[in-house]
């Protein structure tokens, strides 16, 4: 067994990072692995810096809907030993495991990566944050493995493949490598385990009772090698008084009862899998094997959480069937039968443990299972999600385990899911996405739930409702603020019949209309809506009231853009004297009305005015969240082109190169915010005529972007005209 090291991933705040390092739940090797030196002979070889490799199985792809058994070529467990062979060689400075299945685990896997490796804040857009990391990847002389663990090519995810002449990148797969997208992919077929090897894993496993191996070579030779059937088998042995030669006598039974004819071309595991149920029902008597597994083949096989199991929606589906289901140790001990039986796999060495099952076993019981229990399984998996699905959304792994099975779910259920509330699955994968910046993933899910609540619920359910609200806040935050403009006037336009034109939420949704006008450039449209709001929240709410406040925000931003400038800034001094009044000067939001305001005075020519403001932003923000908090450092760069516009250049380079210290100390060299505030202590450089200085600080950090940031970045393109304005190169 690998040693599992764990590892901290570090916070955006964290501006060194401490090699090398782990990202991604590597899973863990099984009991009795063997290294495959016949049947894969060369991978290592072949997996050398800057080539990308696909582990796939060497047969052809099954009909559809068919149980895929030839593709269980034990492709993961050898992506996983080879991955921990590297990095206990001392050959990786970064190693990133992520379990491909969908787009959202592929993007989310390289976003905490990027979190990990460069520091680049968690918080920002996964998918911009993806394309960073795979960039990053492609410079960097850091050595990396990425592992894309049953990558699917329909994923269309051709241009987030690393390459790079440092790293590594192995892919495992069903599919061809021409469906991965990319032609520099070596493609390395996986077929069975050598007879040599075979034995080897199956006497490795039967070690407690030698006796149990008399007929080991026989039974090798039945099985083909396959490593799925190899692996229910050694567990049924194992578990048993069975020899060898015992299974293969039932081996052979089962053949005959399932109408195999002998010199059928037939996978060995479509018959031990059914030999593993029955030793499943063995070891669980009173019936819980059943509802369990049918269960576990409707979720995500690539990483189940373990707790699902034990909440009193799982168990009370299954004690329908069952008997001893009472405490959720019980589920536990269930489960821990299944795992003993060859069905699934358990890693306990993460919180909470990770379950694991062969999608091809999946497919297989769910063909096998009556529609009826079917359904019964969805709906207990939908309630048991719900129930272990905290609101805040979670950390590591199992934020995105939950969405990968919440997704299999909603597949497979479809419209089952509106036959009662259980549609609130639903609405918990859309926050998940947005928790997880999954921004336009997000506004892809919140469609199809608006337009599937319109059917199913009507236009006047207030579920309906919000979901609409969701996808039209999912598209503006998605930068997509025309596509989100009917969705918000739908809103505003169903609560006002449903509720009223005076009801808060009613108002709530013509403040974030206006917010939207305002973001597709129609800012007299949104002054319009603005000024409604801002009268019926005052109204409504009083004219303290923090949603008033808000409103009043978004009003002064309106005026601005429109270019009224001076009724901006008002609307702006007097929102600030409120908040402070209210909430107190150091508040966050009043902080940050105080940051509108001093931009909203520099853009008029007030400069002397919007230097007293951001002073008193940096005082604010240090007295809050201290000198070196992000937005404290963000302010004080404000303030630094606060004097640069008044032509103060001492101040003002002072000021940019404390900012571009502090926020390569505290954010890391390589950060977005980072490299921006090197470009504006350059452009300060340049004003005072220290052309060399400036032009060593701009390639310097063209290089930095070139290595973090997209090509297409509209900071990198900033970098280069800069510094072609100023060297000429």
């Amino acid at each position: 067994m690998v040693n599992r090291i764990s590892v901290d991933l570090p916070g955006p705040a964290q501006g060194e990072r401490t090699w090398p390092i782990r990202s991604g739940a590597v899973p863990a090797l099984a009991p009795g692995f063997v290294p495959r030196q016949e049947t894969a002979a060369g991978l290592e070889q072949a997996l050398a810096p800057g080539h990308t490799v696909a582990l796939g199985p060497a047969s052809e792809l099954p009909a559809a809907g068919s149980p895929d058994w030839y593709g269980c070529c034990g492709k993961t467990q050898l992506a996983v030993y080879l991955a921990e062979t590297l990095w206990r060689a001392g050959e990786l400075d970064l190693l990133v495991w992520i379990s491909a299945t969908s787009e959202d685990s592929v993007l989310t896997g390289f976003a905490q990566a990027a979190t990990a490796a460069i520091g680049i804040d968690s918080g920002g857009d996964a998918e911009a944050l993806a394309a960073t990391f795979v960039s990053w990847l492609g410079q960097t002389s850091r050595r990396w493995l990425v592992v894309l663990d049953d990558l699917s090519g329909s994923q269309e995810l051709s241009d987030l493949l690393p390459v790079g002449p440092a790293g590594r990148t192995l892919i495992t797969t069903t599919e061809s490598v021409a469906g991965l997208g990319r032609d520099a992919i070596v493609s390395f077929p996986l077929a069975s385990l050598s007879r040599r090897e075979a034995l080897s894993y199956l006497l490795g496993r039967l070690t407690e009772d030698r006796g149990q191996r008399v007929g080991a070579i026989d039974l090798v030779d039945q099985l083909g090698g396959e490593p799925l059937a190899l692996a229910q088998v050694s567990a049924v042995v194992e578990g048993s008084a069975l020899s060898c030669r015992g299974y293969l006598e039932h081996f052979a039974r089962k053949r005959v009862q399932l109408a195999v004819p002998d010199h059928a071309s037939v996978p060995a595991a479509a018959i031990t899998w059914t030999l593993s149920v029955e030793q499943a029902y063995r070891l669980l008597p009173g019936g819980p094997a059943q509802p369990l597994l049918v269960l576990a083949a409707l979720l995500d096989g690539n990483g189940m959480p373990g707790t699902l199991f034990t909440t009193t929606a799982v168990r009370e589906y299954a004690g329908a069937a069952a008997r001893g289901l009472a405490r959720p140790q019980d589920g536990w001990a269930a489960m821990i039968g299944l795992e003993q039986s060859g069905l699934v796999t358990i890693d306990q060495a993460t919180s909470p443990p990770v379950v694991r099952m062969n999608s091809a076993v999946q497919s297989a019981i769910r063909a096998a299972t009556a529609s009826d229990l079917l359904d019964r399984a969805l709906l207990a998996a939908v309630d048991g999600l719900l129930e272990i699905w905290p609101d805040a959304e979670p950390d590591g792994w199992l934020a995105a385990g939950l969405r990968s099975c919440a997704q299999c779910v909603v597949r497979l259920a479809g419209n089952l899911l509106w036959t009662g509330d259980y549609y609130r699955l639903l609405f918990r994968i859309g926050e998940s996405l947005e928790d997880a910046h999954l921004t336009r993933l997000a506004a892809t899910h919140w469609s199809g739930v608006a337009e599937a609540s319109e059917q199913f619920l009507g236009l006047g359910h207030p579920d309906a409702m919000a979901a609409s609200d969701r996808l039209a806040a999912a598209f503006l935050a998605d930068g997509r603020a025309a596509e989100a403009l009917p969705w918000f006037q739908q809103v505003l336009g169903d609560r006002s019949v449903q509720l009223g034109p005076n009801h808060p939420a009613t108002i709530a949704a013509a403040t974030r209309l206006g917010r939207a006008l305002l973001a597709d450039g129609r800012p007299d449209d949104a002054i319009a809506v603005l000024e409604r709001a801002v009268s019926d929240c005052g109204h409504i709410h009083g004219a303290d009231h923090p949603d008033t406040l808000d409103a009043r925000d978004a009003l002064a931003a309106a005026y601005c853009a429109a270019g009224r400038s001076a009724e901006g800034i008002r609307q702006y001094q007097r929102t600030l004297a409120d908040r402070e009044r209210i909430q107190g000067a150091t508040h966050p939001a009043a902080l940050g009305t105080g940051l509108r305001l001093g931009d909203a005075l520099l853009a008029a020519d007030r400069v002397k005015d919007a230097m007293g403001q951001f002073k008193r932003v940096v005082s604010g923000r240090e007295r809050a969240l201290g000198a070196d908090h992000p937005q404290t450092i963000a302010a004080r760069d404000r303030l630094a082109s606060a004097y640069n516009t008044a032509g103060r250049m001492a101040t003002a380079l002072q000021l940019y190169e404390q900012a571009r210290a502090d926020s390569e100390r505290v954010l890391g060299a390589d950060h977005p915010d980072t490299l921006t505030r090197r470009v504006n202590l350059a452009h300060a450089y340049y004003a005072v005529g220290r052309i060399g200085d400036a032009t060593a600080l701009l390639r310097d950090t063209a290089d930095r972007c070139d290595r973090v940031l997209s090509s297409r970045d509209p900071l990198t393109r900033t970098v280069r005209e800069s510094l072609a304005n100023i060297s000429g190169g």
